[in-house]
């Protein structure tokens, strides 16, 4: 699995193309760098870049683009709406994937010294990399602002992590770390700033102080007016989506700005939210209003009409969603997203791979297709009508189980590819005997725990699939024959392809325990299978 930081600096500077294109291109010109999202605010004065990569790469972009900023930013001359210390005001690190949070903290720590050594310049420490409690929150650090960082750094409790305690003009101060995935997050109002204000106040989690705190846990919140827009703002940072979701902190600000008599007229991202809090906040609203969706581009484009997503612009999907610009190792890969003809045509070719395995995935994630066909032919039609509920349950486990198949076509195939690369390793000496040995273990291993998730995905969906041959429509009870068939020669494929590489696995453990989580769930397939047949066949229309 690649390993990937997502970082997102935000530098004082909202107004100036050349500026803003100066500080993404020295960005996106770091190897191993790749540049999402450059997202500007001319009234905050500020711009947000996001970009990925791995640990090392992202480290160097963002100091890429910090030497860029010393060039051509003047934080003498600064004014905007947002609350801001220095030209690179923040710099989060962030997990994204096959990396931890020691591993963010670790970044933000380089890029901490790195800048405040070459620069000259104070850096201080947040979030989850904060070496003491009254830094972890990015709006403590910042209180006073640049224009009261001068004296604040005479204090000596508030001396910066890395660099001099000198106050310099041009740049002020940066505060790096690491923390969660934040959402910076805009809800739009027909009203004053000052209303606008009135109710972040309601709503952030500090409330108007420690005696009236506010609503929403983990949420940072200020009211502005967006000129460009004609309208006020109630801009939310929520640092943990999980705790406050997008649709709970909307449906607040709703609820609040109704009590007001002002109109809500949608909300703006800033920058990048990831899939999770759009999928959240489409089952949120699927259970209020009682709709069902399966497709997650339908359950995203709903939240996106809930939310108000493209009220100030629109709001593309495949340039919001972090995950959209990342290509995940789940999705569909060579040999899942060809052509029927080709994928054969491959099978068919003196090659050991693609082989039983991909195929076996193949004809499992076939066969909860054709149970979820089946669902969807008896969900929707008057004559089933009083069966809509019971679809409504037995819809969603299939889709989702043959969605998660598919990735395995080519996870097999990639698995035995392992294994194949690691025979080829050199073995002229003990150590490089023992290498081998080492990586061929691994790449066994790897091998047999594929086809095992494929046993164990395609066994879920069994009694959904018992449910639909008691119920679902009977002139679809062949394609459900089928279906089971499907599933369980796939399981059984898999379950071969599992034992022929414990053959030489070395392990007797491993060997033991893989060899009984195997055979109960071929076991379970079979069973499976026949309880289906067996209702189909004793139905009567």
């Amino acid at each position: 699995m690649s390993r990937i930081v997502e970082c997102v600096p935000n530098f004082s500077e909202g107004r100036h193309k050349e500026v803003i294109e100066a500080i993404a291109n020295a960005i996106a010109s770091t190897d191993g760098v790749s540049l999402l999202d450059v997202d500007p605010g001319p009234s905050t004065n500020r711009t947000v870049y996001t970009f990925v990569g791995s640990p090392e790469s992202v480290v160097e972009g963002a100091m890429n683009g910090a030497r860029a900023a010393s060039q051509l930013i003047d934080m003498t001359r600064h004014h905007g709406e947002h609350p801001r210390m220095g030209a690179l005001d923040v710099c989060p690190f962030i997990p994204v994937r096959g990396v931890t949070e020691e591993d963010c903290i670790q970044c933000a720590n380089e890029f901490g010294k790195q800048l405040a050594e070459e620069l000259g310049v104070p850096v201080y420490l947040y979030g989850k990399a904060a070496k003491e409690e009254k830094r972890v929150k990015l709006p403590s650090i910042r209180a006073g602002e640049y224009e009261g960082l001068e004296e604040k750094l005479k204090n000596p409790a508030w001396q910066p992590d890395f660099g001099p305690a000198d106050f310099i003009p041009s740049w002020g101060a940066t505060a790096t770390g690491c923390r969660k995935f934040l959402i910076a997050w805009n809800v739009n109002l027909l009203a004053t700033k000052e209303q606008a204000h009135r109710i972040a106040l309601n709503l952030r989690e500090q409330g108007r102080g420690p005696n009236e705190p506010g609503r929403l846990k983990c949420v940072q919140g200020i009211g502005w007016w967006l000129d460009e827009a004609n309208m006020a703002q109630i801009s939310m940072n929520l640092t943990d989506f999980d705790v406050t979701p997008l649709h709970t902190a909307y449906e607040e600000a709703c609820k609040d700005a109704k009590e007001l008599n002002l109109p809500v007229v949608g909300s703006q991202v800033v920058g990048l939210v990831p899939l999770q809090a759009i999928m959240m906040a489409a089952e949120f609203y699927m259970e209020k209003d009682n709709l069902f969706l399966v497709e997650e581009d339908q359950k995203v484009r709903l939240a996106i009409d809930r939310l108000g997503l493209n009220s100030l612009g629109p709001f593309t999907p495949k340039e919001r969603i972090i995950e959209y610009m990342i290509r995940s190792e789940d999705e569909p890969g060579p040999l899942a997203s060809t052509s029927v003809f080709n994928f054969i045509k491959n099978v068919g070719a003196r090659s050991p791979a693609p082989g039983g395995g991909s195929v076996s995935a193949c004809v499992a994630a076939m066969g909860a297709a054709l149970g979820a066909m089946v669902a969807f032919m008896t969900y929707g039609k008057r004559q089933f009508e009083q069966l809509d509920g019971k679809m409504r349950q037995l819809i969603p486990p299939l889709y989702t189980t043959m969605n998660e198949l598919i990735p395995f076509i080519d996870k097999d195939t990639t698995a035995f590819n392992d294994y194949m690369a690691a025979c080829k390793l050199p073995k002229g000496t003990p150590e490089e005997q023992a290498v081998r040995d080492q990586a061929m273990q691994a790449g066994l291993q790897k091998a047999i725990q594929v086809p095992l998730a494929v046993m164990q995905t395609a066994n879920r969906v069994w009694g959904q699939l018992q449910e639909l041959a008691q119920s679902g429509n009977f002139t679809t009870m062949s394609d459900l024959q089928v279906g089971a068939r499907s599933l369980e020669t796939g399981v059984w494929g898999a379950y071969h392809n599992v034992m022929i590489n414990l053959r030489d696995i070395k392990d007797e453990q491993y060997k033991q325990k893989i060899t009984a989580e195997a055979e109960a769930e071929v076991q379970k397939a079979q069973e499976g299978k026949e309880a289906v047949l067996k209702i189909i066949s004793e139905r009567k229309e």
